[in-house]
């Protein structure tokens, strides 16, 4: 790698884990604690975003390869998810599960963002621009669900616990479990639908290697010159 792709590459990621903090840290500054955000999905897929975006960054600057494209696709697909869900669940209005929108502080409000917005777009901007390509499978799609798959269960512990829920359609007391297993079978089909996205793109980005003609044996090169001498 180019030191000039090495600095774009480590200062995008850069970009990334600053976002991060920045995003959580003015969010803390609302009513919000840091420990009382951690329980939330968008926390988790940030922290995991900005701890791989501070890892690949160091690599990339020091010209090592980067972390496994699975893992990569894994947490850009989380991340993903953050800002699909908020934008087009949470925050929409038409949504069923559309959470009420408090007046936020212009510095609450900026984290806001930070998480949902501005860090899914630099993390998946660095996927497209910087990440290893062809090297994702279909299968991935499926084993990417790991995650979300085991954050229901936690969110569904947690509240029998105190009685909260993180997100409108895991409230198990407004739902009843069987509401939160439908909301959770469409989510889950919607995550794996997502994945495959990823692997399509990765396939349809990969450069296609340009095809060589085979050469001609030559003998056969023989022959056909002594062929065409005799006629």
């Amino acid at each position: 790698m180019s030191l000039r792709r090495r600095r774009a590459v480590a200062a995008l990621r850069l970009t990334v884990v600053l976002g991060v903090l920045a995003g959580i840290v003015l969010t803390a500054l609302g009513p919000a604690t840091v420990t009382g955000l951690l329980p939330y999905f968008t926390i988790q897929s940030n922290v995991a975003v900005g701890a791989l975006a501070g890892y690949a960054g160091w690599r990339a600057w020091r010209d090592r390869p980067d972390p496994p494209p699975a893992l990569r696709g894994a947490v850009t697909l989380y991340i993903t998810i953050t800002g699909v869900v908020y934008h087009l669940v949470l925050a929409n209005p038409a949504s069923p599960f559309a959470m009420a929108q408090p007046d936020r502080a212009v510095g609450e409000a900026l984290g806001n963002q930070l998480l949902h917005t501005v860090v899914p777009l630099l993390a998946v901007a660095d996927w497209v621009l910087f990440d290893q390509r062809g090297r994702l499978r279909l299968r991935y799609a499926a084993w990417w669900l790991a995650f979300p798959l085991a954050y229901l269960g936690f969110a569904l512990l947690r509240g029998l616990v105190v009685h909260r829920y993180p997100y409108p359609f895991l409230d198990a007391g407004e739902l009843g479990y069987d509401g939160v297993a439908i909301s959770a079978v469409l989510f889950a089909v919607a995550f794996w639908l997502l994945g495959l996205l990823f692997v399509t793109l990765d396939r349809t980005l990969t450069p296609r290697r340009p095809t060589t003609p085979t050469p001609t044996p030559p003998a056969e090169q023989e022959v056909g010159v002594a062929g065409t001498g005799g006629s």
